[in-house]
């Protein structure tokens, strides 16, 4: 499909409208007609900017990492020790998975049950992007080690893999217990387990 100049402010405000609506109530429970209204974009005009209703849900996970990635990026290009600069990503997801009574923001908690079964597009979109989140959560652990500020580790990938996949995993158990528990013990074992005692 061929979008015209013009036509990418609608379709961005299309994603980031339908963004909202699904980190709240989930992907399959919420008709296109109810993105489209969001986003105040005329009924029946879906298949201008999508192909299929799969298609949208994969722009709507690319577009929540290109978000997600920029503000690793920009954590990981800070002046600071590694160590530093590996927490203060950890303070965000733990932020962003606090949010409204652990409700969360975190697309990949959202969606990662509901779709993977259903769509193999969209689940491959959510391994592609959380790929390259552990790819940058090991950068950061490299450059802890690198300046001593981290405890070393064999496998920085698989120490990266492994952490983020603890704190998929405490999100969830936030979100069913409506309490950031879970994630304080994230944060505590991230520490207990990398960060290097003066």
């Amino acid at each position: 499909m061929t979008i015209e100049p013009g036509q990418i402010n609608t379709r961005q405000r299309i994603l980031d409208e339908a963004q909202k609506i699904i980190s709240r109530r989930g992907y399959t429970a919420v008709g296109i007609s109810e993105f489209l209204k969001q986003a105040q974009v005329p009924k029946g005009s879906f298949y201008h900017w999508f192909d299929s209703k799969d298609s949208f849900g994969v722009a709507v996970i690319e577009n929540y990492f290109t978000g997600y990635l920029e503000t690793i990026d920009q954590v990981i290009a800070r002046p600071a020790s590694g160590a530093d600069r590996m927490f203060e990503y950890w303070q965000i997801f733990h932020a962003m998975q606090s949010f409204e009574n652990c409700l969360g923001k975190c697309l990949v908690v959202k969606l990662g049950a509901e779709v993977s079964d259903l769509s193999e597009a969209m689940r491959l979109a959510l391994i592609e992007g959380t790929n390259h989140v552990i790819d940058r959560i090991a950068l950061m652990i490299r450059a802890g080690i690198d300046d001593g500020t981290l405890v070393p580790v064999d496998e920085p990938n698989d120490t990266a893999r492994t952490l983020y996949d603890s704190w998929i995993g405490a999100s969830v158990m936030a979100k069913i217990a409506r309490d950031p528990k879970p994630l304080n013990l994230a944060m505590k074992i991230t520490h207990d387990q990398l960060r290097q005692t003066p």
